[in-house]
């Protein structure tokens, strides 16, 4: 039987969504019930049965796409079709190093459901004497998205202008109080692949997934309030956390990432989860 997090990062209908293009390249997918929604701007979007599309007359540059897509995104929030306004800008692109189409507030990417790009570390102690532990978040209750859920001791997404390292640097003192020295000694893990179905539109992301060797005297301290609390745990007690889904979608399949590439647990336990690090192939 399939792990909650592994079934839940495909959990995604293709029939009640439809597909959202700019420039002539699908760039996301966009709730069937969603897409009435989107008929009260004509000038904006081109929609018909098969699919909604940004206008033509928007194609000469990003920053016209943006401008238009930003009118319809500042309605929708007042709407509250758009919930969980973070005032970060994320880019419309396909591939992390592909030239962006548009820009746009993080909240919105859900529900046009871009793609996004994500990192999340593992954070490891290994010690002479003993089997190693993971350092292990608590996600802050005021949290936008999956409040006092279990999560990687860093993760955050990418914003537009940031490059991954500079993330992770960024995320590490945010979130743990880990300095840039220690942060930059992540090591890169695999990258996985979530395409599912959620309350406020579908996650499409792209999770890069490190791990960080942390020292046996350092303790996590959060400097920005979203995280509740750090705790350090036996590698067996974060895998049944796991198991019993208390741990976020996202930082489940990056910690048993982590797990099958130390060899900490059997391959048996993660069935189906190798086809989350190759994208998904959808078809309407």
């Amino acid at each position: 039987m399939s792990l909650p997090c592994i079934a839940g990062a495909r959990r995604f209908e293709a029939h009640a969504h439809r597909p959202f293009f700019m420039a002539s390249e699908q760039v996301g997918w966009i709730r069937e019930r969603d897409v009435a929604l989107l008929t009260h701007w004509p000038d904006v979007f081109e929609i018909d049965a098969a699919a909604v599309r940004l206008s033509a007359r928007f194609d000469t540059d990003a920053d016209r796409r943006s401008a238009a897509l930003a009118a319809v995104i500042g309605a929708l929030a007042g709407q509250g079709a758009i919930i969980g306004w973070r005032d970060e800008t994320y880019a419309i692109r396909n591939a992390f190093d592909a030239a962006p189409l548009a820009y746009i507030e993080r909240a919105a990417a859900r529900f046009f459901g871009t793609m996004t790009y994500a990192v999340h570390l593992n954070g490891i102690v290994k010690y002479a004497d003993r089997a190693p532990q993971l350092w292990i978040a608590r996600r802050s209750e005021t949290k936008a998205t999956d409040p006092g859920m279990l999560d990687n001791v860093v993760a955050g997404g990418i914003a537009w202008g940031l490059s991954i390292e500079e993330t992770i640097v960024k995320e590490c003192w945010e979130e743990a109080g880990i300095e840039a020295d220690l942060a930059r000694k992540a090591e890169r893990g695999r990258t996985v692949h979530v395409l599912q179905s959620l309350p406020e539109g579908t996650q499409a992301e792209q999770i890069f997934v490190y791990d960080l060797p942390m020292p046996e005297d350092f303790a996590p301290r959060n400097q920005d309030g979203e995280v509740g609390e750090h705790r350090l745990a036996r590698v067996d007690e974060v895998a049944r956390w796991v198991e019993e889904g208390r741990l976020t979608v996202d930082a489940s399949l990056a910690t048993l990432d982590c797990m099958l590439r130390h060899r900490w647990i059997d391959e048996d336990a993660c069935a189906g989860i190798e086809a989350l690090f190759a994208a998904p192939l959808v078809v309407r």
